[in-house]
Formats: C-alpha cells, structure tokens, sequence
C-alpha cells in the first residue's frame, strides 16, 4: 500500500500529493484559440471551407491534440460529415438506394447511388448517381489497392504556380508545353468533369516549369496539372 508521501517501494518514485495535474502551469486558452484560428479558422489559408473556431474546439485541441488536428484534416478534405445518419457514415450507399440528406431547415437533398464500375488503371472507381434526379459521375480512389497504385502529387497550398485541378474529372487536352510563357488567365488544361469542359487557367504570369498530366488522366480535386515559375 502506497502512503502519499513516501517512497514507492523498490523505486525512487514518490507518491505525489493533492490532484493530479495541479502542478502543471495553467493554460492560456485565449493564445490556444489563436493559434488554432491561424491553423484551422478563418484566418487560415483555408478560408473557403474554414469556420470559427469555437470554446469546445479549444477544448478538444488541449485534450487529444494529435486527435484533434486528425479530424481537422478530415474535415478540410472532404467536410462536415454530420449530416449523413450513422450507417451510411459507417457502411457506404448500396446501388439504387436513396439517401435523403438536409443541409439545413428548408434545403434537401436526394441522392441515390446508380452504380459503381471497376478500378481503372489509375485505380480510380467510376460512380454513377442522382443527386435531386439529375446524373452526376464521380471518380473515386480505390483504396483496397493499397500501394500497388501510384499516387498523384498534390498542388502546394500556398503556392500560386503550383496548379491544381478544381474537381475529379478524365483531362481532354492540355494547352502548354514546358518553356511556354503564359500569363493570368491562360488556358492551361481542359477537363471533362459531371459532362462538362472546365478550363484550368494559370493564375500567375510566368514560364511553364512542368506539365503534369496528359490525355485520357482520370485526376482528383487537388491533383497537381501544371507547374509555372512565376516572373517578376
């Protein structure tokens, strides 16, 4: 039996007194909301997406940081994920199941899944669905591949030259070749996303450092296309 106090038999550890953690220095949570404002908030550089960040945020942060930072992570990737019910968060939609999603008191969504293709190449999976009777089409990463799939690089946050593709889509055409000069608002790339062209346009002027992506890629939102060095 252990006396506050004393000595742990057999260590040179004692036995503390009062409660734990009283010793430690009290924390400054007004400094921690900051910081985690600069991080995750609406000071970010992920202002599109980002939201206050509020007393129960700051909380979880000095509890379980790593945590925390995780489900950030995740919400930035792909969203609030509340608003789906708890077996279609954990399970997925099965083909021509409707799901009856609501954004907010008035505003609703009806989706229902069509079909889900095989692993391309890429190990990309097509879907087919309705999202209020409209078709939609989405490429997905197969991630039972695992690593027999190489990845694609991401465009660098924060770095204008570094050009990403808005959304998932198969890439038509690209318009630019290294050593080309191109300035704001150039085409650069053309892709076929949801059964439309959508143009990727430099938002620098400068030189084409490196294309990435050819005819016929199936890419992701985020997925680097082009590489400019920006001039001066």
């Amino acid at each position: 039996r252990n006396i506050r106090g004393h000595t742990i038999e057999n260590t040179e550890l004692s036995c503390f007194e009062g409660r734990p953690g009283a010793d430690l220095p009290p924390m400054d949570l007004s400094m921690a909301a900051e910081i985690l404002e600069e991080k995750w908030g609406k000071k970010s550089n992920h202002r599109s997406n980002a939201e206050d960040i509020r007393d129960v945020d700051v909380m979880s942060h000095a509890m379980y940081p790593d945590v925390f930072d995780e489900y950030m992570d995740n919400v930035r990737q792909h969203g609030k994920l509340n608003i789906l019910d708890t077996r279609t968060f954990l399970t997925g939609m099965k083909v021509g199941q409707e799901l009856n999603v609501t954004l907010e008191p008035g505003k609703y969504l009806i989706i229902k899944l069509i079909s889900v293709g095989e692993s391309n190449s890429d190990g990309l999976v097509n879907i087919q669905f309705e999202v209020n009777g409209q078709p939609r089409m989405a490429h997905i990463k197969d991630k039972s591949l695992g690593a027999e799939v190489k990845s694609r690089p991401k465009a660098l946050s924060g770095v204008a030259g570094s050009i990403g593709s808005p959304m998932p889509g198969v890439v038509l055409e690209t318009h630019v070749s290294k050593g080309d000069s191109v300035n704001i608002g150039d085409n650069l790339v053309v892709l076929s996303a949801m059964k439309m062209e959508t143009m990727v346009s430099s938002p620098v002027k400068g030189i084409v450092e490196k294309v990435i992506v050819t005819a016929g890629d199936h890419i992701d939102a985020g997925d680097l296309v082009v590489e400019v060095t920006e001039e001066g």
